[in-house]
C-alpha cells in the first residue's frame, strides 16, 4: 500500500496524477481501486479521459456506496463480487463480464442523455392531427400534468393491494369508476383496462362466458368499428374458438341483425359514434340481441356522452372505450386508460380491477380492491382473463380532468367540439364537397367526398394530418384544441384541393356567429330528441367542488398524502421490482414531440420515434440474446399472450395445429396459466420439488405423455420461489426434445440481465417487464409494457397492425390497439438502458442480488427463508415462510400490516405460498434503508416472540391491531395491552420521519358482501357501518 500511496500523492480530485505512471503501477492502482469500488461508481477507470462526464448515472442509480458494498460482501462471507456471483448464478448459464463487448452498449451521462433525447425529439414533427380513429388531442391542465403525471408521489406507487396505505389513489380511481359509470349510464365500472381494443376483447370473452349454449360462438362486429379494435378481437377470438364476423348492422340509420347469424350470436359490438362519425340509434338492435340471450357491447366516446344518450339508456350491456381525451395526450398510441362498464347482472364476471368501499376496524369508510378472488393469479387456468397491470396513472389523470371541469365544463368542451364540427360541415358544403354525415347524426367526426390525395397534400403543407379513407373520401375529427386558425387551415386545405376560394379567419368567425354559434350558445346546443342526452351525470360532490386551480391542487395533494410511494420508503414487493424511476429518464415524457403525436401519422413525421424504437429493440435484443423484439404488448400479461400466440402461429405454419398443451410448473408466474388458456392451450401443471426447483422427472413424464400435442412450456426463471434453477438448460431441453417451444417468463428478468440471458438458457421466447427491470414506473397500477423477444424462427410471427405496418412478414393479429403499444413511455426504458450501458445494467443486477442476500443473511436467524440455492444464496428476492408464527395466532397479513407501522410498504403477501412474504430489494435502495427494513423485521419477530411467551395476548396485540393511525393514538381511551409509544414509534427513528396510515385495518369480507363501487357523499358513505 505504501507504493500505491506514493503513486497517488499530489493527485487531483480523482486521484489522477499529472506525472507519467508506469503500466505496472497503473495496473496496481486500478486493481486496488477495483477491489474497493468494484463497480467504478466513485472511482474512474484507467481508460477514462479528463473529458469524461461527471454526471454519470450509475452512481446515482445504485443505492449502496462502495464501502457499504464491501461490508455486504464481508457479511455474506465473500472476498469479491466475482466470487459472490459465481456462487449465486448457476455456472452453466453465467455470463462473464468479458462475454459482452461493452463498447456495443456504452453508457451516456445524464446530460448526454438529455441532449440525445432532444436530438431525437427534433426529428419528430408535431403536426396538427385530426385523424380520429379513437385518438384525439386534448388540453392537459398544467395542474394535472405537473402534480400527477410528473409527480413521483403518484407515479412510483404500486397497485393498491395494501389498501390502508393507498387510500388516495383508491379514492381517485373510484372517481374514475364513477365518471365512467355515470357517463355510460351503466351500473358499474372497473378501474381501467389497457386500451379500447383490449377492453373490447375482454367484453367479447365475457359475452361468450355468459351464454349457456356453447354452440353460440359468433361475435358480430359492425363494419364501422375501429379497424384496430376489430384486429385485436380477431386475435383474441382464436384461443376461445370464437368466430368474429363483420357485418353491416344498419342501413340509413336503421339498425337490425342479419338473419343468417341469429341462431349463433352470443354478442354484438357497435361503435357509438362510429369510425366515420355517424350516430345510429342502436336501441332496436340491443333489444334483438337481448332477446337472443346475447350481450350488446358499445364502444363509445366519453366526451360525446355528455351530449348524446348513454349506452345504458338505449340498452347496451357493456360499454368500452378510451378515456384519453379526458386530459391524457395521444402519446403516439399510449398509454391511455381504457374503460369498461357493465350492467349489474354481470358485475361479478367483469374483468379488471374494481375499487369498492368497505370499512376499517374503527367503522370508518375505507376504500379497497374488491372481489380479488376473480384475479388471474388466484384463479390461474380457471381465469377467463389474464388482466394484471391496468392504466391507473392515466385513469387518475382522466378522473382529475373530470373533477377539474365538472359536468358543466365537460359539456361545454363537448359542445364546442360539436359546434366546430357543425361549422366545418357547412363550410365544406359551401365549397361544393359532399359530407356523408347527415345533420344531427354526428358529434365530432365527418366523412367527406373529396379528391383525397390533393386534400392530404394541401393539409400536409399546413402541417395537418387528416384521416386517409380512400381515393375519394377524407375523414376529419375535431377536438378541444382546435383554434380558429386551425379550422381555417383545415377548410382551406379542401378549398385549395378543389380550386375554390379560401376563407379568412375573421370571415370564419363572422360565419359562425351568423349560424347562431357562439360561446354563449354552447350551454343550449343540443341534439334532437332521438340522440339528445337528458339524464343527469356526475352529480356527486367531488365533480362539483374543485374547479379552481388552488382547489384542485389541494385535492390532489390531500390524496397524495394518504399514499405510501417510493418518495417515502422502500417498497420491497417480491416479483415487482420497485426500483428508482429516475427524473432524467422521465423527462422526455413531458416533451410534446413525444406525447402529442397521433399513432397513425405518416412515418416520415416520426423519424425520431422510429430511431428510438429501433434502438430500444436492439438494446433489448442484445440483453436477452434474441433475434427480434416486439414492443407492442402494453403489459406483462399481454406479453405472455403475445408470446404464446406467436408459438401457436409458428406451429400452425408448420401444419401442427394440433399442438395445444402447455406445461406450467407451479413455481411459474401467477398470470401464466390464464395467458395459456387465452391462447387456446390446455394447461398441464408440473410439480415443484421441496427445494423450490422444477421436478424434472415430472416434467419429462408429462412432456413425453403429451409429446404429440405438446406446444409449449412456460417457465419463470428465477422461479417465484426466489432462487435460480441450476438445471434450467436441462428443463428447456426436455421440452424441446418432445417438440415443444419454451416461453421463459420475464417477470424476474431483473436477476438475469447482464449475468445470464434467456437464449443462453435455451428459451425460444420471453416477455420483458419494462415497468420492472427497465424502470418504467408502476403508476399505482399501470401503465406497464411487456415486449417480447424471440428467436429467429419465431420472428416472422411478431404482432402486426392493420393501420401501420409492424411485426413480422407473417404477423399475428395485434395484441394492443396501437402499433407500438404504449409508445410514449418507451422513452423511459430507452433512457434507462442508455444511461446505464452494459456495465451499469450488469452492476444493477448484481447489486439486486447482493441486497437480497444481505437481507436473507441478516434475518434468517429469526425467519425461515423457504428456499436457497446450492451455495445457500437466493436470487434477487427471498421467500420468507411465517407458517411457524401461526401457532401464536399470527398470520401473514398481521406481519404485513405491522410493517406499515414501521413505515414500510409490505412485501408480496401469501404468494407464491399462502404463508409467504416475498421480499425483493432493488439495486436503487440506499444501504441505510435496507438496514431499516432489516431492523423492522427483527423487531416484529421479537414482538411475535412476546406473544409466544404470553407477554401479549393472541387476539389483541401489536400485530393484530396494526396498522395504528393518529386517530387511534389520540383516542381518549387506550385499552390495549401495550403502550401508545410502542404502537406507533417502535423504533426511535420514526419520531423524526413517520408515514401515518389514514385508516386502520380494512374489513375485506365486508366490502365484498356489500359492494359499493362509486363515490358518493360523506354522509352516504358513513352509513356503510350501520
Amino acid at each position: 500500500m505504501l507504493a500505491l500511496r506514493t503513486a497517488t500523492k499530489g493527485c487531483g480530485v480523482w486521484g489522477r496524477c499529472l506525472v507519467q505512471v508506469s503500466p505496472a503501477r497503473r495496473l496496481l492502482t486500478t486493481a486496488s481501486s477495483s477491489k474497493r469500488d468494484p463497480f467504478f461508481m466513485e472511482t474512474p477507470r484507467a481508460r477514462d479521459s479528463v473529458f469524461t462526464a461527471q454526471d454519470t448515472f450509475l452512481r446515482r442509480h445504485v443505492g449502496p456506496r462502495p464501502e457499504q458494498i464491501e461490508h455486504i460482501l464481508k457479511t455474506l462471507g465473500y472476498s469479491s463480487v466475482d466470487e459472490f456471483v459465481s456462487k449465486t448464478v448457476p455456472e452453466e448459464v453465467l455470463l462473464s463480464e468479458s462475454s459482452f463487448d461493452e463498447s456495443a452498449m456504452p453508457a451516456l451521462s445524464e446530460s448526454e442523455l438529455a441532449r440525445r433525447g432532444r436530438e431525437l425529439a427534433s426529428q419528430n414533427q408535431v403536426f396538427r392531427s385530426y385523424i380520429g380513429m379513437g385518438y384525439s388531442n386534448t388540453e392537459v391542465p398544467p395542474v394535472i400534468m405537473r402534480n400527477v403525471l410528473e409527480n413521483p408521489a403518484w407515479y412510483t406507487s404500486y397497485t393498491p393491494y395494501q389498501a390502508e396505505i393507498s387510500q388516495g389513489r383508491l379514492e381517485s380511481l373510484l372517481n374514475y369508476q364513477t365518471l365512467v359509470k355515470s357517463l355510460t349510464g351503466l351500473d358499474i365500472s372497473n378501474a381501467s383496462l389497457l386500451d379500447e381494443g383490449t377492453a373490447a376483447g375482454e367484453a367479447m370473452i365475457l359475452a361468450l362466458n355468459c351464454v349457456k349454449d356453447k354452440k353460440r360462438n359468433v361475435f358480430l362486429v359492425d363494419e364501422n368499428v375501429l379497424p384496430q379494435t376489430l384486429a385485436v378481437l380477431q386475435g383474441r377470438a382464436m384461443g376461445f374458438g370464437i368466430e368474429v364476423i363483420t357485418s353491416k348492422l344498419h342501413d340509413n340509420g336503421k339498425a337490425a341483425l342479419p338473419l343468417e347469424h341469429k341462431e349463433r350470436i352470443m354478442g354484438v359490438l357497435v361503435q357509438y359514434p362510429d369510425v366515420n362519425g355517424t350516430l345510429v340509434d342502436w336501441a332496436p338492435l340491443a333489444k334483438e340481441v337481448k332477446e337472443l340471450g346475447g350481450l350488446l357491447i358499445a364502444a363509445t366516446d366519453l366526451l360525446a356522452l355528455t351530449m348524446i344518450k348513454s349506452p345504458g339508456e338505449w340498452g347496451a350491456d357493456v360499454a368500452v372505450g378510451n378515456a384519453g381525451r379526458f386530459g391524457v395526450p395521444p402519446g403516439y398510441g399510449g398509454p391511455q386508460a381504457g374503460f369498461f362498464a357493465a350492467s349489474d347482472a354481470i358485475k361479478r364476471r367483469m374483468p379488471g380491477r374494481l375499487i369498492g368501499v368497505s370499512r376499517d376496524a374503527d367503522g370508518r369508510p375505507a376504500y379497497r380492491l374488491s372481489l380479488q378472488t376473480r384475479e388471474q393469479h388466484i384463479r390461474r387456468e380457471k381465469a377467463t382473463s389474464n388482466i394484471c397491470t391496468a392504466q391507473a396513472l392515466l385513469a387518475n389523470m382522466s378522473a382529475m380532468y373530470a373533477v377539474y371541469h365538472g359536468p358543466r365544463g365537460l359539456r361545454r368542451i363537448a359542445a364546442k367540439v360539436h359546434a366546430l364540427t357543425i361549422v366545418l360541415k357547412k363550410q365544406l358544403e359551401q365549397l361544393g364537397a359532399k359530407v356523408v354525415n347527415r345533420d344531427g347524426a354526428f358529434f365530432d367526426t365527418l366523412t367527406i367526398e373529396a379528391p383525397a390525395s390533393k386534400v392530404h397534400k394541401e393539409a400536409a403543407a399546413k402541417r395537418i394530418n387528416l384521416r386517409r379513407i380512400s381515393d375519394d373520401h377524407v375523414g376529419v375529427t375535431l377536438d378541444e384544441t382546435v383554434s380558429v386558425e386551425d379550422m381555417t387551415d383545415v377548410i382551406n386545405s379542401f378549398a385549395r384541393a378543389m380550386s375554390k376560394p379560401e376563407i379568412a379567419a375573421q370571415d370564419l368567425v363572422a360565419s359562425t356567429m351568423e349560424q347562431g354559434l357562439s360561446a354563449e350558445s354552447l350551454d343550449s346546443l343540443s341534439f334532437d330528441t332521438s340522440f339528445a342526452r337528458t339524464s343527469p351525470y356526475l352529480t356527486q360532490p367531488v365533480f362539483n367542488s374543485h374547479h379552481s386551480e388552488t382547489a384542485l391542487l389541494r385535492y390532489i395533494h390531500s390524496l397524495q398524502n394518504k399514499d405510501l410511494s417510493l418518495v417515502h420508503a422502500m417498497i420491497p414487493l417480491g416479483s415487482c421490482t420497485m426500483k428508482l424511476n429516475s427524473t432524467s429518464s422521465m423527462n422526455m415524457l413531458s416533451f410534446p414531440e413525444y406525447h402529442a403525436i397521433h399513432p397513425f401519422v405518416p412515418l416520415d413525421q416520426v423519424q425520431g420515434y422510429q430511431t428510438l424504437i429501433k434502438e430500444l429493440e436492439d438494446d433489448l435484443a442484445k440483453l436477452t440474446g434474441f433475434a427480434a423484439v416486439s414492443l407492442q404488448p402494453n403489459s406483462g400479461a399481454q406479453g405472455e399472450f403475445a408470446g404464446l400466440s406467436v408459438i401457436r402461429a409458428y406451429f400452425d405454419a408448420q401444419g401442427q395445429q394440433h399442438r395445444h398443451v402447455c406445461l406450467i410448473p407451479t413455481s411459474a408466474h401467477g398470470t401464466n396459466p390464464a395467458s395459456a388458456v387465452m391462447a387456446g392451450m390446455k394447461v398441464v401443471s408440473v410439480k415443484t420439488l421441496p427445494d423450490g426447483t422444477i421436478d424434472l422427472d415430472d416434467l419429462r413424464e408429462k412432456a413425453e405423455k403429451h409429446k404429440d400435442v405438446l406446444a409449449a412450456s412456460m417457465i419463470t426463471e428465477p422461479g417465484t420461489t426466489g432462487i435460480y434453477f441450476p438445471k434450467i438448460k436441462e428443463a428447456i431441453s426436455i421440452v424441446h426434445e418432445f417438440g415443444g417451444q419454451v416461453y421463459l417468463d420475464g417477470a424476474n428478468l431483473q436477476a438475469q440481465v447482464g449475468v445470464t440471458n434467456p437464449v443462453v438458457m435455451g428459451a425460444d421466447v420471453t416477455h420483458l417487464n419494462l415497468h420492472k427491470t427497465f424502470s418504467i414506473p408502476h403508476g399505482g397500477g399501470g401503465p406497464g409494457v411487456g415486449p417480447i423477444g424471440v428467436k429467429a424462427h419465431l420472428a416472422p410471427y411478431l404482432p402486426g397492425h392493420p393501420v401501420v405496418k409492424t411485426g413480422g412478414e407473417n404477423a399475428i393479429e395485434p395484441v394492443s390497439a396501437a402499433p407500438w403499444g404504449s409508445a410514449s413511455i418507451l422513452t423511459i426504458a430507452w433512457a434507462y438502458i442508455r444511461m446505464l450501458g452494459w456495465h451499469g445494467i450488469r452492476t444493477s443486477t448484481i447489486m439486486a442480488l447482493l441486497n437480497a442476500n444481505y437481507v436473507k443473511e441478516r434475518i434468517q436467524h429469526k425467519y425461515k427463508v423457504k428456499y436457497v440455492g446450492k451455495h445457500g444464496n437466493v436470487a434477487h428476492e427471498l421467500l420468507v415462510d411465517v407458517a411457524e408464527f401461526q401457532q401464536c395466532g399470527v398470520q401473514v397479513m398481521d406481519v404485513a400490516k405491522r410493517l406499515i407501522d414501521y413505515g414500510f410498504h409490505p412485501p408480496t403477501c401469501s404468494w407464491p405460498i399462502s404463508t409467504g412474504l416475498l421480499i425483493e430489494i432493488t439495486e436503487s435502495e440506499p444501504f441505510e434503508e435496507i438496514e431499516r427494513l432489516v431492523d423492522a423485521l427483527l423487531h416484529i419477530a421479537d414482538e411475535v416472540q412476546e406473544i409466544s411467551e404470553g407477554k401479549q395476548p393472541k387476539d389483541i396485540n401489536l400485530l393484530k391491531m396494526a396498522p395504528h393511525t393518529i386517530e387511534s393514538l389520540t383516542a381518549e381511551n387506550w385499552d390495549r395491552p401495550y403502550s401508545r409509544e410502542r404502537a406507533v414509534f417502535p423504533v426511535p427513528a420514526l419520531r423524526k420521519n413517520k408515514f401515518w396510515p389514514p385508516v386502520s385495518r380494512i374489513d375485506d369480507a365486508y366490502g365484498d358482501r356489500n359492494l359499493v363501487c362509486e363515490c358518493g357523499t360523506v354522509e352516504s358513505l358513513s352509513l356503510i357501518h350501520i
